[in-house]
C-alpha cells in the first residue's frame, strides 16, 4: 500500500486521532485543551458565507471564447479583434428568486454571466436568458425582488405580492410575456440562449462610438419544460440543471453558444423611435441585424464548487479598453450594486480569488491590506500614487468615449417621461401561434387566480389588454375557469 498523506491541523501539525476527542478519563468531560476538536468545530461553524440575495442557486464551468469575425471596425477590445483570437472564459448560470437549495426546474429567469479572461484584464458580461427585464429604473429593484421573495409573515412566495407589484409596474408587461411563455422554464442551462440585455458602448481605435446588444445563441437547440413537466422534475431532481451541465461536460459533450451582436452607431441613438437604453425594450432585427462575432465553448468543470462557482464574482463594471457602459439606467445601478455585493459576501480581496483573478495580466495597483490578504501585498513598494519610484502609472488612454449628456448641468431631476410599455409585449404575443398564446394565458392565470384582491387582478389584466385585447381577455377567461 503506498504511503498516505498525513492529516494535519490548520497550522500543519500532524493529527494523532481524528476519531476521538480528548476527555478527562474514559467517561469524563471533553477537554478545552483539545485544539484539534476546537479548531475543527470552529471552522465548521464558519463554512458558510452569505448567499447571494438573487441568483443564489447556480452552476458554472470553464471554457474559451474564439473570434470568428474581426470586430475592429466597431471596437478596439482585443478580445473581439482578429479571427481566431481566443481567450479563456468562465460562465455561471443561475436561477434568480430561489435560495441555494431551491429546485432549478422552475419558472424563473436564468442568469447568464460570462467572464472573459482577456489580454487587457477581465471583462464581465452579466446577463439573463431573456433579452429584456422587468423594470428600467434601479430604484425599483429592491422592491421588485422583495415582491418575488418570501413574504415576511408567511415565509413563502405570495402570488398577491408578485401580482400587486406588477399591477403597479406596467413596464414589466413585456418581460412577463417572456417569462410566462414557452421559454419561461428552460429544460437545462445548455439549451437556452443568453443575452447581455442591457445596451453597452463600443469604441474603436478612431474613437468612433457604437451602442451594442449581446446575444448568445445556443448551438444545442432550445429545449423547454411545461409547467407540469417542471413540477415533476423539480420534485424528483431539484438539482436537475446542475446535474445536466456537469454530466454533459464530463462525457465530452461540450455546450457552445454563438455570440452575435446588434450594433447601432451612437449618432442614431437620439432619433431612434425606441429608447435604445430602456432594458424593457428590444431593438428589432429589421433595424439592427445580428452580426456574428464568435463562439463560446464550455469544456471543463470546476474542481471545487465552493472555491470556483460559489466564490465567482461577476461585476458589470469590469470593462476593458474598447467597451463601456451606456445611459441604460438599470445598467448604471448595477455598476455599483454588483461590486458592492461581492465586497460584502467575499470581502475586499475577492478579486484575488483565482476564479476572479485576471489570467493574462496581473492586478497591479496601490490597494493594500483588508481581510484575507494573502499575497505579497505590495512588499517594499510604495502604497501611494503619484510617487518618484517604480510603482504602476496611469495610461492616460480612456477605455471608451464618454457618454453624451443632456439637460441643464448641475440640476437633478427624476425621469418621468411617458413611454409605451405595451407595444413590444403585444407584438411578441401576436408572434406566437394560438396554442402558445393559450399556454401563456394559462400560466399567467395560474398565478392571478390565487389573488383575492380584485383591484390587483383587474389592474394586471388591463396591462395585458393594453398589449393586445385578446391577450387580456384570454387570461380573464382562464382565471374564471380556475375559480369555477
Amino acid at each position: 500500500m503506498p504511503d498516505r498523506r498525513i492529516l494535519t491541523t490548520e497550522s500543519g501539525a500532524p493529527v494523532a486521532d481524528n476519531q476521538n476527542s480528548q476527555t478527562a478519563g474514559p467517561d469524563g468531560p471533553v477537554l478545552l485543551q483539545d485544539q484539534h476538536l476546537l479548531e475543527k468545530l470552529a471552522r465548521f461553524n464558519r463554512e458558510r458565507i452569505p448567499e447571494r440575495v438573487v441568483h443564489a442557486r447556480g452552476s458554472g464551468a470553464y471554457g474559451h471564447f474564439e473570434v470568428a469575425r474581426d470586430m475592429s471596425a466597431y471596437t478596439k477590445a482585443t478580445v473581439f479583434n482578429g479571427v481566431g483570437t481566443r481567450c479563456e472564459a468562465f460562465v455561471r448560470f443561475s436561477t434568480v428568486a430561489g435560495s441555494r437549495g431551491a429546485a432549478e426546474a422552475v419558472r424563473d429567469p436564468r442568469g447568464f454571466a460570462v467572464k472573459l479572461y482577456t489580454p487587457d484584464g477581465n471583462y464581465d458580461l452579466v446577463g439573463n436568458n431573456m433579452p429584456v427585464f422587468f423594470i428600467r429604473d434601479p430604484l425599483k429593484f429592491p422592491d421588485f425582488i422583495h415582491s418575488q421573495k418570501a413574504d415576511p409573515f408567511t415565509n413563502r412566495q405570495e402570488p398577491e405580492n408578485v401580482w400587486d407589484f406588477f399591477s403597479h409596474s406596467p413596464e414589466a408587461t413585456h418581460m412577463f410575456t417572456w417569462l410566462f411563455g414557452d421559454r419561461g422554464i428552460p429544460a437545462n442551462y445548455r439549451q437556452m440562449d443568453g443575452f447581455g440585455s442591457h445596451t453597452f458602448s463600443w469604441t474603436n481605435a478612431q474613437d468612433d462610438q457604437f451602442y451594442v446588444k449581446y446575444h448568445f445563441k445556443t448551438e444545442q437547440g432550445i429545449a423547454t419544460l411545461t409547467t407540469e413537466e417542471a413540477a415533476v422534475l423539480a420534485g424528483a431532481s431539484p438539482e436537475s440543471h446542475n446535474t445536466d451541465l456537469l454530466e454533459a461536460i464530463e462525457r465530452g459533450d461540450y455546450p457552445s453558444w454563438t455570440l452575435k451582436v446588434q450594433v447601432m452607431p451612437a449618432a442614431q441613438a437620439a432619433d431612434y423611435r425606441i429608447n435604445p437604453f430602456d432594458v424593457t425594450k428590444v431593438w428589432p432585427y429589421a433595424d439592427y441585424p445580428l452580426i456574428e462575432v464568435g463562439k463560446l465553448v464550455l469544456d471543463r468543470n470546476a474542481d471545487n464548487y465552493f472555491a470556483e462557482v460559489e466564490q465567482s464574482a461577476f461585476d458589470p463594471g469590469n470593462f476593458v479598453p474598447g467597451i463601456g457602459p451606456s445611459p441604460d439606467k438599470m445598467l448604471q445601478g448595477r455598476l455599483f450594486a454588483y461590486g458592492d455585493a461581492h465586497r460584502y459576501r467575499l470581502g475586499i480581496n475577492h478579486t484575488r480569488i483565482p476564479v476572479n483573478s485576471p489570467h493574462a495580466t496581473t492586478a497591479d495597483n496601490y490597494g493594500r491590506d483588508g481581510a484575507m490578504q494573502v499575497e505579497a501585498n505590495g512588499g517594499r513598494s510604495k502604497n501611494y500614487e503619484p510617487n518618484s519610484f517604480d510603482g504602476p502609472v496611469q495610461t492616460n488612454e480612456p477605455h471608451y468615449v464618454g457618454l453624451p449628456t443632456a439637460g441643464v448641468s448641475g440640476a437633478y431631476q427624476w425621469d418621468r417621461r411617458e413611454t409605451d410599455d405595451f407595444e413590444q409585449a403585444g407584438a411578441l404575443y401576436r408572434l406566437i401561434d394560438d396554442t402558445a398564446r393559450q399556454r401563456l394565458a394559462d400560466n399567467i392565470a395560474d398565478g392571478l387566480a390565487q389573488v383575492d384582491n380584485r383591484e390587483i387582478v383587474e389592474q394586471s389584466l388591463s396591462h395585458f389588454r393594453n398589449a393586445d385585447p385578446d391577450y387580456g381577455d384570454r387570461i380573464e377567461r382562464a382565471i374564471a375557469a380556475r375559480r369555477a
